[in-house]
């Protein structure tokens, strides 16, 4: 009798041992969703920010010490990188000699997110940058095209860009 019950208190334990793992492994898949979709509107935050040079909206898509990264040259921080967008404003300002400025588009192509951990994220992409047509029988322009890692982290629930190369050397 005792074998019996040290049996079923044994099958009882591993029962509620694997069933609490399951639930474990059902949160996880859960919170990744969660995380999945956020960092996907967080992406598409940041892209219509540098398409439409918002540079409060640029900005907030990182973290306060957050940089961009392009080869040799970072921007790092909030007050930089809304510099960086009022300045590229200006640059494409004054190349429009009163003429409509086309409509910039970012693209991301092929994007692979991987999870580090609960709240530290990683995607590698191409992307593709062009400028709209500039009237009906003008092509657009591709301005860039090249490959990407971002890193993200998640602050206070929400995530963020830390840091954005558009040049790694990997």
């Amino acid at each position: 009798m005792k074998l019996m019950k040290m049996m079923v208190m044994i099958t009882v334990m591993c029962a509620i041992g694997w069933a609490s793992t399951q639930v474990g492994a059902q949160d996880n898949a859960s919170r990744e969703t969660r995380d999945r979709a956020e960092i996907e509107a967080l992406m598409w935050s940041y892209t219509r920010a540098l398409d439409t040079l918002n540079p409060e909206a640029y900005a907030a898509a990182y973290t306060p010490d957050g940089q961009f990264v392009a080869g040799q040259n970072a921007t790092k921080g909030h007050a930089a990188l809304k510099k960086m967008i009022v300045d590229t404003n200006e640059r494409q300002s004054a190349n429009a000699k009163g003429e409509a400025r086309p409509g910039m588009y970012h693209m991301t192509l092929n994007p692979k997110l991987t999870f580090v951990d609960k709240d530290h994220a990683r995607i590698d992409a191409y992307y593709l940058t062009v400028f709209g047509a500039t009237g009906p029988t003008a092509p657009v322009r591709v301005a860039a095209a090249g490959r990407s890692v971002d890193q993200l982290v998640r602050i206070n629930g929400k995530w963020l860009i830390q840091n954005r190369d558009v040049a790694p050397r990997d």
